[in-house]
């Protein structure tokens, strides 16, 4: 059915002027909205696209005009809410400028990341936002996607490449929501899911580490828990962190997903989150603050992220000539129910 479909022949403009007897010319200015084009001509020419079934080629217009309407954005995980959010952000700044979003997904795999860029570039888009997948090649990309479109690289590091960078803070952040468990009077505190090889772990987990050494805290090695940073996958690995006496009273989470896992792999347990069990998530997703019990976390404001990427993009659209910026996204800490104070050794909460 498909090779049949693609081998019927396309409608051209062609076909649309002899269908209303006016010139190849015309229908062109009547695709573009041109005001040169009478009303009833106007018309007559947009029926007999729609009598046709004609498709416009954006993309070989954008080429022979040198213009697009367009950007693509690549995301590395769309079943993670923080990204469905940053690219409703993306697509809410594009669109007040008359812009549309190409979006393409890799679902964490190099291999699908590039061809999902090289399908991207033959719509010619105006630029690319990428949330690169875990262990991109910074010099593939440069060669994919080339030196005349610019790029805007989002949440991971990057190297080998001339190009915008938008990046959380993600040292300080986790710095912050360990030195808020360490308040609470928490001192086995373990780093829980994401993988240790991607970069916004690694700079996590050194956030984590630098609080829990300046409190004089040695690391052990139990508390460094890795995951796949998904919902399903931190519930089912909830009981690593048991598996040795004395086990931790807390988690610094990678991000709100695991941490929302992780309270389902607790509960499972017969434990309640927030009471015998502190965690603070990353990200600051909507559901964040509607689950039970609501997730403290480092708010990230993803959707923002996403309007501060596209106007990035934009401004480097209209001027190619400015040169690449590297911007670090502030974090707040967001204090709810999940992290409560740990219970002393007479069996009270510290306050």
């Amino acid at each position: 059915m498909l090779k049949r479909l693609a081998a019927q022949r396309k409608v051209t403009l062609l076909d649309i002027a002899h269908g209303c007897g006016v010139s190849r010319a015309t229908v062109s200015l009547v695709l573009q909205n041109s005001p040169l084009v009478h009303v009833a001509t106007r018309a007559r020419v947009k029926a007999e696209i729609v009598r046709q079934c004609y498709v416009y080629n954006r993309a070989a217009a954008n080429l022979r005009q040198r213009t697009s309407s367009s950007v693509a954005l690549v995301i590395n995980d769309l079943s993670n809410p923080f990204f469905a959010e940053f690219a409703a952000g993306v697509d809410e700044a594009l669109g007040t400028v008359g812009c549309v979003t190409l979006l393409g997904s890799t679902g964490e795999s190099v291999a699908r990341q590039n061809a999902v860029l090289a399908s991207l570039i033959e719509y010619a888009p105006a630029g690319i936002i990428l949330c690169p997948a875990e262990g991109s090649d910074g010099a593939a990309i440069s060669r994919i996607v080339g030196a005349h479109t610019p790029l805007l690289v989002f949440n991971r590091e990057l190297p080998d490449g001339d190009w915008d960078v938008l990046a959380l803070d993600n040292h300080n952040g986790a710095r912050t929501a360990t030195e808020h468990l360490l308040a609470l009077g928490h001192r086995r505190i373990a780093f829980f899911g994401g993988h240790r090889d991607s970069s916004s772990c690694r700079e996590r987990r050194e956030g984590y580490s630098a609080a829990m050494s300046a409190a004089g805290i040695p690391l052990q090695p139990q508390w460094l828990i890795e995951t796949s940073p998904t919902r399903l996958e931190a519930a089912r690995q909830a009981g690593a962190l048991f598996v040795r006496d004395p086990a931790p009273t807390a988690a610094i989470c990678y991000n709100d997903a695991v941490a929302l896992g992780l309270q389902l792999g607790l509960a499972a347990r017969g434990r309640r989150p927030g009471h015998d069990f502190a965690l603070v998530g990353f990200d600051d997703i909507p559901e964040a603050a509607a689950t039970l019990p609501s997730l403290s976390t480092i708010a990230t404001d993803p959707r923002a992220r996403g309007r501060q990427a596209a106007e990035r993009i934009l401004a480097r659209v209209h001027d190619p000539a400015i040169s690449p910026t590297r911007t670090i996204a502030p974090m707040q800490l967001v204090v709810r129910e999940s992290s409560g104070p740990a219970i002393n050794t007479n069996g009270n909460r510290h306050e």
